[in-house]
């Protein structure tokens, strides 16, 4: 007699079977896949919302450039403090490369909305004067009204940083504000400044008015100026030496774009752990699957056993109640991935982001469900592969 032949189990018939089982408790494997859905939505969202984020970032940068550098007096050899000269901005300009400088002085007065303010509530804005082509320097744009002149930079004429603006209610130019003891005429308010913040809480003030009312005596306290980008380097090595020749080591280079940079590694740092945490609710999700898993191997003990009678062998069984677990982490995962995705997209709208979701994140997170649907699936499988004929019949 010939041997019969070995059984053999499809893979089309291997998905149906799997399938049918997710079928048979809907609200059990919507509830089992729902642990995998909430990990692999929140790792999706995460590493969405901060791709989209770093994304405008970098569209910022390349818009205002990274070639601006700021300089500040630092400290002397005893630790003291030291100034600027007050031709430091005409100084950087006979560097090679340098294209424009501007420079701000603080000094040592406040901005209210009227003398009735009291004047411990300064809020944080601080007068500081402008000087040079700042605007341009800084990469910072009007909102309204004016920039100074030759005319207005003598007058009592402030320009306002657009968080000084919003502190202080101004929303057009024309209107007073107290500074120093006398009312100044708001000449213009600025857009935020994205690389120098400090503009952004600012009340500016003329060279000229400043003298005049304040005795101000030309030095800057930082001085902005921008070269071209393959310059940067030389530049910042030459610019302690030509502002102040006797000791350059008084004075302190800086790169604002660099503060951003450092602000995206911190972004990214927390956001590894946003995907720590997804992962816990991806692993405890699996557990989830596994409960389940073992109380439909018990459940389903007669259909197995009939199964075996018909001629299904262990391993059939085996990767039938695999697939299974596959397939319910699997569509946890497809869910998953969707709510991450259109979570990622909502934040990027709501904060004028272009939406920047890989996509291999989005593959990596469906595989990431699989694996754990197999892994979450082992033991109930070969629980029910164990399972013999007679046993589960006379269960």
């Amino acid at each position: 007699m010939s041997a019969l032949p070995k059984s053999r189990l499809r893979a089309g018939d291997l998905v149906a079977l799997g399938l049918h089982g997710v079928r048979v408790h809907p609200m059990r494997a919507a509830l089992s896949a729902l642990g995998i859905a909430i990990g692999i939505a929140a790792m999706i969202a995460v590493i969405g919302i901060s791709t989209s984020s770093q994304a405008a970032v970098r569209e910022k940068l390349a818009a205002l450039g990274t070639n601006l550098l700021t300089i500040s007096a630092g400290k002397d050899l005893l630790g003291g403090d030291t100034k600027l000269p007050p031709d430091a901005g005409t100084r950087v300009l006979r560097i090679d490369g340098v294209e424009s400088s501007g420079w701000t002085a603080s000094i040592d007065y406040h901005v209210y909305r009227n003398e009735l303010t009291p004047a411990g509530e300064t809020g944080g804005l601080r007068v500081r004067v402008a000087g040079g082509d700042l605007l341009k320097t800084t990469g910072t744009s009007l909102a309204s009204g004016r920039w100074f002149n030759e005319i207005t930079e003598k007058q009592d004429l402030v320009v306002l940083g657009s968080g000084t603006a919003e502190a202080l209610g101004v929303t057009e130019p024309g209107v007073q504000v107290w500074l120093g003891g006398q009312y100044f005429t708001v000449l213009g308010i600025l857009n935020p400044s994205l690389l120098v913040p400090d503009l952004n809480s600012s009340a500016l003030i003329g060279p000229g008015a400043a003298a005049t009312r304040f005795g101000f005596d030309g030095s800057p306290t930082e001085v902005y100026e921008r070269s071209t980008e393959e310059r940067v380097p030389e530049v910042r090595k030459l610019l302690p030496a030509t502002i102040n020749p006797e000791a350059p080591n008084e004075i302190s280079v800086s790169r604002p774009s660099d503060a951003l940079a450092a602000k995206n590694t911190v972004d990214q740092a927390f956001t590894g752990l946003l995907i720590g945490v997804g992962s816990i609710a991806l692993l405890v999700g699996g557990i989830g699957v596994a409960n389940t898993m073992v109380i439909t191997v018990l459940e389903r003990r007669r259909e197995i056993g009939l199964r075996r009678s018909l001629g299904a062998t262990r391993g059939h069984i085996r990767n039938q109640f695999l697939m299974e677990a596959v397939l319910l982490a699997l569509l946890g995962g497809l869910a998953g991935a969707g709510a991450g995705f259109a979570v990622t997209a909502i934040v990027a709208a709501s904060n004028g982001w272009k939406l920047e979701v890989p996509l291999e994140v989005l593959a990596a997170g469906v595989l990431a469900t699989v694996v754990v649907g197999a892994i979450a699936g082992v033991l109930p499988a070969l629980r029910a592969a164990r399972t013999s004929p007679a046993v589960a019949l006379g269960g």
